[in-house]
């Protein structure tokens, strides 16, 4: 069996969604924080978020070069 081919045009597809998905859980911890007046969790999804934003910059500047 051979494995999957993770090179191929649908896994930066599957990578970019996968991001995605992270994005909104951060995004879910930081509202509950705030909802449930939970400071820490707060802080720790704006935190987790930016961590996330700077991973997508870098996938932005990366997708720039390919395209040359």
């Amino acid at each position: 069996m051979n494995p999957p081919n993770t090179n191929g045009p649908d896994h930066g597809l599957e990578r970019q969604a996968e991001e995605q998905e992270k994005r909104d859980q951060r995004r879910c911890r930081e509202n509950l924080g705030k909802a449930t007046g939970d400071e820490q969790m707060e802080r720790e999804g704006h935190s987790d978020q930016s961590v996330s934003n700077l991973k997508q910059a870098g996938e932005k500047v990366k997708d720039a070069f390919k395209k040359d």
